[in-house]
């Protein structure tokens, strides 16, 4: 497996992030691409029912600042994993299903995320919604897959910087434990040795 050059692509994601009933913020969801050249992501059609690999956060809690027509969201350092789900499980009326099977890395924010929203027009309403962070890779075992070994470490080094778009309206939460869903996609890049 050929290591990624600095800032090059290291995956795409995407997910949900759900706001529980005691504030707490967490987000979940799989893998479209990863550093992994020849290895399957999905067992039949994309989706989230169907993918091998899943990540999950540790749930955190915001701050909100304001700025004109600019609401930002200041998350915490904090923790999320990638797993393998040799049998896919996952289904976002129920995000623990994302932190299944064998966990092969872990990665730490490096400082705080500012979430942007962006509004626009007479009524406000959001027109965008961004994020930016680094994660370092504090944790990657090495794991047999498809007949062939894959270690995250060795791909992306010291770990990524995610780019995030984010919907700008939620969608229906699960029926039990949450206020609030909003669906986003990420695109990460490789920090490098």
């Amino acid at each position: 497996m050929q290591r990624l050059l600095p800032s090059e692509l290291a995956w795409y994601a995407t997910g949900r992030f759900y706001a529980a009933e005691d504030g707490s913020l967490a987000d979940y969801g799989y893998f479209l691409h990863l550093p992994f050249p020849g290895c399957p992501l999905f067992d039949g059609p994309r989706g989230e029912t169907t993918a091998y690999f899943t990540f999950a956060a540790k749930p955190f809690s915001d701050r909100p600042v304001a700025n004109g027509g600019l609401s930002l969201a200041v998350d915490p350092v904090g923790e999320f994993s990638l797993y393998l789900q040799r049998r896919p499980a996952g289904n976002f009326d129920d995000p623990a299903t994302f932190a299944q099977g064998d966990r092969i890395a872990t990665f730490r924010r490096t400082s705080l995320v500012v979430d942007t929203t962006v509004a626009g027009g007479s009524a406000g309403t959001a027109l965008l919604i961004s994020n930016v962070f680094s994660a370092r890779l504090i944790e990657s075992r090495s794991f047999a897959f498809d007949g062939r070994e894959y270690d995250l470490a060795h791909a992306v080094g010291h770990g990524i910087t995610q780019f995030g778009i984010a919907a700008t309206a939620p969608i229906a939460p699960p029926p039990r434990g949450y206020t609030s869903v909003v669906p986003f996609t990420g695109s990460a890049i490789a920090l490098g040795a």
